[in-house]
């Protein structure tokens, strides 16, 4: 192509719309000679100019063993490439000069046996602002399965290419919400008070169970059942306009067992193992090794943060295969590291979303972090990352947040943490009977973390019992764990439908479809009106938390003082410059009166308490509060 006659794009989206119109053509070939070269998949399938100068093309397709390649223009060239063996994949590594502008830069690849083509739009960068904001002590996330929340668009429900794949009498089918109905719910969320949206990976997956969206066939793609890349920007675009935040669920460490790569990789070391022979990412060892129980519901990465383990006892964790299904990354090889982090680039730069979800952070080895998270920042200075480390104890999950080396040297760059032992002990306190003191146990622990006014608290997630459905489990107690997640420390995270009490055991049925998402269903939770008396008294009082939340700085930000600790309470003082407020919560199924000393303490001084929220009265009195607690209650008070 002349440059004279190169197509100009007026902006990102015509950009992306010219690279999937590129692909889904093939791409015209510029010979049928036998054995001639072609070009069915270019990954990514757009770049930006002005932006990083250097960009790893991966190419899919035959007999691509190219002797030559060049591109038309000037300010774009190749500085490499790195064929497979088969011939089916084409690294090209391009140089885009400064003075590029935006359009369709043509790169020509030669062969034994012929020539062909692949084009990639290059677009302008839209302004920054507003975009990529990371996460502020205000915020509160809300993770949603988008496939379970709304249905926005009915025609995508079965696509073509997945027949059979929706079925809302299956667990583990598609049910067909979607990102328009998402994007169509953005006033319920907002109205219920949450800032922040965490979705499960809205990537391409490719069998009709994989609604849950981590079993990736395309990295580049959206799933068709929840829309499209367009349909993603839009919800982006239309959260942050509601002063809202979107953050993408990135899975570097595993593919799905469906992916193409699986039975062809790129490079012969493209995963740690292959198909037929591989290991599991199960510990090689049980939890006696170190005197723990050999049972538990939690992989031992003990043996990842311990500077006397052998390699031998860490490759299951970091080399094999997610439940011996989900094939592993080879991220220590760097073409693959390459390769994840201009993935996430692309996610970020295509959508501006605010950060990242990281699934089974702690299965990948360290230094790749090292580079993802500098390559993230470099481009994206506020970005925000969130590490999932299941495991409830603080000295082996503190270990993998960045900001810290320790004895293997290795700073992963991690901004956060789910808080996993916070989760572990709230539900341990309010189910099954521990001492209320074990949460000022793991509050302990927080020297161990660079930002502990960061970790995120939580009691629920996508991977567990539904809290409304646990045994031992209440309304009252439902609302303690509300309670104490949106008033630690901590930027709060909360599960879909958790705020009208939905019930669910385990993996599937903890993913139930929010109701009301669908035009068919019989009741509407989106609003008051097709709630239930029920779930109407758990949605106003996690709405009335949050409020009090928004309007207190101190619940925000607040340095987090213990003031009394029990075996069936536990009291603290959360304090600014400006304001002081104590949270006395109390697990006992009878009330409570407590006589706290203030001498030594920041609360010292002050003369009087009034009631946010909960029926506990106060008494002050030389430098003593005296606190009378209901039973099975959370109070917050404001005192000056």
């Amino acid at each position: 192509m002349p440059r004279s006659t190169r197509f100009l794009l007026a902006g990102f989206s015509v950009a992306l719309v010219a690279a999937v119109a590129a692909q889904a053509s093939l791409l015209a070939q510029e010979t049928a000679k036998p054995g001639a070269p072609s070009v069915s998949k270019v990954e990514p399938p757009n770049w930006w100019v002005g932006f990083a100068p250097d960009v790893m093309v991966l190419l899919s397709g035959k007999h691509l063993e190219a002797t030559h390649s060049e591109c038309n223009l000037p300010t774009v060239k190749v500085s490499r490439t790195q064929s497979s063996g088969g011939g089916d994949y084409l690294f090209i590594w391009l140089k885009i000069g400064p003075d590029t502008q935006s359009g369709t830069v043509v790169c020509r690849l030669t062969t034994a046996n012929g020539a062909t083509s692949f084009e990639l739009p290059l677009a302008a960068r839209k302004p920054t602002v507003g975009r990529f904001q990371g996460l502020a002590p205000s915020d509160v996330m809300y993770l949603i399965m988008p496939d379970r929340f709304a249905n926005g668009d009915p025609s995508n429900d079965e696509p073509a290419d997945r027949p059979a794949s929706h079925d809302r009498s299956k667990p583990r089918a598609y049910h067909g919400g979607d990102l328009r109905g998402i994007t169509d719910h953005l006033p319920y969320l907002q109205d219920l008070g949450v800032t922040t949206l965490w979705l499960t990976p809205v990537v391409k997956n490719a069998t009709t169970d994989e609604y849950h969206g981590y079993g990736a066939a395309d990295l580049y793609a959206v799933d068709p059942h929840l829309g499209s890349v367009q349909d993603y920007q839009e919800l982006v675009a239309q959260a942050h306009k509601l002063h809202m935040k979107v953050f993408f669920d990135a899975v570097p460490n595993h593919i799905g067992p469906k992916h193409p790569w699986v039975t062809d990789p790129p490079l012969p070391d493209w995963f740690h193992g292959t198909k037929e022979h591989h290991v599991e990412s199960f510990a090689p060892v049980r939890g006696s090794f170190y005197g723990l129980p050999d049972e538990s519901n939690h992989d031992l990465f003990e043996l990842l943060v311990d500077p006397h383990a052998t390699d031998r006892l860490k490759r299951n964790s970091t080399e094999g295969w997610f439940f011996g299904l989900l094939p592993d990354m080879n991220t220590e090889n760097p073409i693959v590291a390459q390769y994840l982090l201009q993935n996430s680039i692309w996610w970020a730069e295509t959508s501006g979303l605010d950060g990242f979800r990281v699934d089974t952070f702690a299965y990948i080895d360290r230094k790749f972090w090292t580079g993802w998270h500098a390559g993230l920042r470099k481009l994206y200075p506020n970005f925000f990352t969130v590490g999932e480390v299941y495991h409830p104890d603080p000295s082996v999950a503190s270990r993998f947040e960045g900001g810290q080396r320790r004895w293997d040297g290795v700073d992963t760059g991690l901004t956060t943490l789910f808080d996993f032992p916070m989760y572990f002990v709230l539900r341990d306190v309010l189910l099954r009977d521990a001492p209320a003191g074990r949460i000022a146990d793991v509050l302990r622990h927080d020297s161990l973390y660079p930002r502990p006014n960061l970790l995120m608290p939580f009691f629920a997630n996508h991977d567990v019992t539904r809290f409304a459905s646990e045994k031992g489990s209440s309304p009252a107690k439902l609302k303690l764990a509300f309670g104490l997640t949106l008033t630690l420390r901590g930027i709060p995270e909360l599960y879909y439908g958790d705020e009208i009490a939905m019930p669910g055991a385990g993996d599937p049925d903890n993913r139930r479809d929010f109701p009301g998402g669908w035009k068919e269903d019989p009741r509407n939770a989106f609003t008051a009106e097709g709630r239930t008396s029920g779930q109407q008294e758990i949605f106003t009082y996690v709405q009335t938390l949050l409020r009090l939340r928004r309007d207190h700085p101190a619940l925000q930000s607040g340095a987090l003082w213990h003031l009394s600790s029990d075996a069936s309470s536990y009291v603290f003082l959360r304090e600014t410059e400006e304001e002081r407020i104590v949270v006395a919560f109390n697990k006992s199924d009878k009330p409570l009166e407590l006589k706290i000393p203030l001498n030594d303490t920041p609360a010292r001084g002050v003369t009087t308490a009034t009631s946010l929220l909960g029926a506990a009265s106060a008494t002050l009195r030389r430098d003593e509060i005296t606190l009378s607690l209901p039973r099975e209650s959370l109070s917050i008070l404001s005192v000056q």
